[in-house]
């Protein structure tokens, strides 16, 4: 069975114009609200508290790219595991649209005119992401049966090696959850929270290319097994988990009016993503102790397998070409037929 190009099947093209319809479809009701907001309060836009709005757009718009490219990325490498990930990162943002519907109805509290325009695209977007999920599990079950058998023979048969590259696929699709999480936290509270002029807003912006040099240290250090790299990113990794000290400033009686609006949805990111760091952690650690104990060959192994019918039609070829190049065909053939049994013998226990 050959692999299939990218969006070569029906599953594949499905399961991609599943997640780009509701992204544009989610991405023009949360628009539409923001202008409607923006155009009927003007330049009060953020004295009266409507900040979240923006931020709500930005985020839906970063989750939602970010979704499709790591669609087209879990197909291009027909890695099920991402797949899997994508699945939970869904089913994500239908938890993060539903507390945005009640924080934005917490933002109009005063204006209950203006909330009744726009409650019904608050309530589509929640409701297109949820249905879009249903489609999303139905085409990935399909994918599954399609690359099943490919993701078999990358791993080989081998456990121990089957073992390390599972870990491997797990920490390299951990390292892109913890950047979308990271940036996700940031964004809220550079638009939202943080005043300009305050040493917490010069910190977060500070501490943005640390953190993505972190995570792209990570991502080289693992795939080329650079022992100094990943020692030095993992160590990096416990001083970056020391923000969750942010969820008591949400709820403190001297700081919560100012997180009164985004709370719900930074307490719930701020938690999840340190569970996917200590996550990321624990999983590279284990990467890290398969270092040159044959974590690279196995990686090698899933970058240059062949199917057993290319491996027969191959031997096929070499057999024709020695004997036109060769007097002795005759005597050869033998020969070139026990090496093609061998090539389906070995296939076969692999």
């Amino acid at each position: 069975m050959a692999v299939e190009p990218v969006f070569g099947t029906r599953a594949q093209k499905a399961f991609i114009i599943t997640i780009a319809v509701q992204a544009i479809v989610v991405v023009t009701m949360v628009a539409l609200t923001f202008g409607i907001v923006q155009a009927d309060v003007g330049t009060a836009f953020t004295e009266l508290g409507y900040k979240t709005l923006p931020c709500y757009l930005a985020l839906f718009i970063l989750a939602e790219i970010f979704e499709l490219v790591m669609a087209f990325d879990a197909l291009r490498l027909r890695n099920i595991i991402q797949l899997l990930g994508i699945i939970l990162f869904h089913g994500a943002l239908i938890v993060f649209s539903a507390l945005q519907f009640h924080e934005t109805n917490l933002a109009f509290t005063d204006a209950n005119q203006l909330w009744n325009r726009v409650q019904p695209f608050l309530i589509v977007a929640p409701c297109i992401v949820a249905a879009s999920w249903f489609f999303l599990v139905f085409w990935i079950k399909q994918l599954y049966a399609e690359f099943g058998w490919v993701i078999f023979h990358v791993v080989g048969a081998n456990p121990k090696f089957k073992s390390m590259y599972q870990f491997y696929q797990i920490f390299l699709c951990l390292l892109k959850f913890d950047f979308f999480c990271f940036v996700g936290v940031t964004m809220q509270l550079l638009i939202v929270v943080l005043n300009k002029d305050s040493a917490e807003f010069g910190v977060t912006i500070a501490a943005i290319p640390v953190v993505l040099l972190l995570l792209a240290g990570c991502a080289r250090a693992v795939k080329h097994e650079v022992r100094w790299l990943m020692a030095f990113s993992l160590a990096l990794m416990l001083p970056a988990m020391s923000y969750l000290y942010k969820l008591d400033r949400f709820y403190a009686p001297s700081t919560e009016n100012q997180y009164v609006s985004t709370r719900a949805t930074l307490t719930v990111f701020t938690v999840v993503a340190f569970l996917l760091l200590s996550a990321t952690l624990a999983i590279g650690i284990k990467c890290f102790r398969d270092f040159d104990k044959g974590l690279y060959e196995s990686k090698a192994h899933g970058q240059s397998y062949t199917p057993v019918k290319m491996q027969v039609m191959d031997a096929f070829r070499m057999r024709d070409k020695s004997e036109q190049q060769s007097p002795y065909s005759c005597s050869r053939r033998s020969s070139s037929a026990t090496d093609i049994h061998r090539v389906i013998h070995v296939s076969y226990l692999a």
